[in-house]
């Protein structure tokens, strides 16, 4: 059992870790002297974050649906 819980516990710091950079990296993108993006744009960025955080956390919570997917601007 105590094998399961270090797992988790290394798995969980290490991908939240990585999560927690490459939501930094969005951020980045909000940089108009570097990008051009729409209104429509970023509200689909984030959309589509906030969907993926809802199941992700609903799984916690014991249900497991869930849709694999990728996500697509255009």
């Amino acid at each position: 059992m105590r094998d399961k819980r270090k797992k988790f516990v290394d798995l969980a710091e290490a991908r939240v870790t990585r999560a927690i950079k490459d939501i930094r990296l969005i951020g980045n993108l909000a940089n108009k002297g570097a990008y051009d993006y729409s209104d429509e744009d970023s509200k689909k960025i984030f959309k589509t974050l906030q969907k993926e955080l809802d199941l992700a956390k609903s799984r916690f919570s014991g249900d497991s649906s869930g849709k694999d997917g990728e996500f697509k601007l255009i």
